[in-house]
């Protein structure tokens, strides 16, 4: 039997691989697996890997690893803020995270994840819990609108819940497609420019499966279990999840302002010293996987300070709350 094939790309690969060098011997975590593309290239430089991935879909490409390097890579499934229990007490050297919806997921139709592609209104990365399809049928307008705003971003978001709600009352939405040509005939399509759903179905796919919670728990977990001089890769994918991964790592970013009328608080020691500054895909790459073209990495090594609290506050979480008017 051969070698799966990967339609999916690894974005910014060896920018990854220079944040989280020297990789000899070292053990990392690959937090989002996927097909496995960072892995591959972390165990090919001399490193032990253990892949997380919640996505089922996965596992041929998790088998084949394992199979071609025997003792040095081992598969958890589940989610990526688990990085505790996929370590099982291993002392681990680097941790690198790629957030965000992956190439074989948005190719597959039968996922949901793609408007352009007619299938099942799903998005589930696990294929479990609440699909887009019952978020789109069973919330009220103004929650429709307040999720598509927050998560997505996107403007004309009292105008697209409007529209879909007055689509639902005629026959429920449970097709990619039906809901992308809502969309459009709602906000129109400029020449050239993205496609109207896609600021919806961002939003409706970080719901679907918390991947701001996940995150936010994930670079916690990777705080806790980094020793001093453990590096983390961050891999995002759209502003919300970059200035959420920025501002964790900077923590004056976080720490709130000082009344310039009470005495100054000493500046703590940080948790985390920049690796480099945000690298973005360069041309070649652009022009070889479109996909890079909205890639940023952030990187950083763990300094000696105690590990903080879960916190999401001053991390420039978007909030969405369900009964919110």
């Amino acid at each position: 039997m051969g070698e799966p094939q990967s339609p999916h790309e690894s974005v910014l690969l060896a920018e990854v691989l220079g944040a989280l060098a020297p990789l000899d011997g070292a053990v990392v975590i690959d937090g989002t697996f996927g097909a496995g593309g960072y892995s591959r290239a972390l165990l090919d430089a001399g490193a032990s890997v253990v892949g997380i991935d919640r996505d089922p879909s996965v596992a041929p490409f998790a088998d084949a690893l394992a199979a071609q390097f025997p003792g040095r890579f081992r598969f958890f499934a589940g989610e990526f803020s688990a990085l505790e229990d996929a370590a099982e007490g291993a002392a681990v050297d680097g941790v690198v995270l790629d957030i965000g919806v992956s190439s074989m997921q948005l190719d597959l139709a039968e996922r949901g994840f793609s408007f352009m592609r007619s299938g099942p209104l799903d998005m589930r990365m696990s294929g479990e819990g609440e699909s887009a399809a019952d978020l789109v049928n069973g919330l009220s307008e103004a929650e429709l609108a307040n999720l598509i705003f927050a998560y997505g971003e996107e403007r004309a978001s009292r105008r697209i819940a409007k529209t879909i709600v007055a689509a639902r009352s005629e026959t429920e939405i449970s097709d990619t497609l039906e809901l992308a040509r809502i969309i459009e005939k709602t906000v129109g399509r400029k020449p050239g420019g993205p496609h109207p759903a896609t600021r919806t179905f961002q939003a409706l796919r970080i719901a679907v499966n918390r991947e701001f919670d996940q995150l936010v728990e994930a670079l916690f977990a990777a705080e806790r279990l980094l020793p001093e001089g453990g590096r983390l890769a961050v891999v995002t994918f759209h502003s919300l999840e970059d200035r959420i991964v920025k501002r964790f790592f900077d923590e004056t970013k976080t720490a709130g302002p000082q009344s310039r009328h009470l005495p100054q608080a000493a500046q703590a020691q940080p948790r985390w010293s920049p690796v480099r500054k945000a690298a973005r895909a360069g041309a070649a790459e652009m022009a070889r996987n479109p996909r890079a073209r909205s890639a940023t990495l952030r990187s950083a090594i763990r300094t000696s300070m105690a590990a903080r609290p879960v916190l999401s506050s001053g991390l420039g979480v978007p909030g969405f709350t369900r009964g919110a008017a």
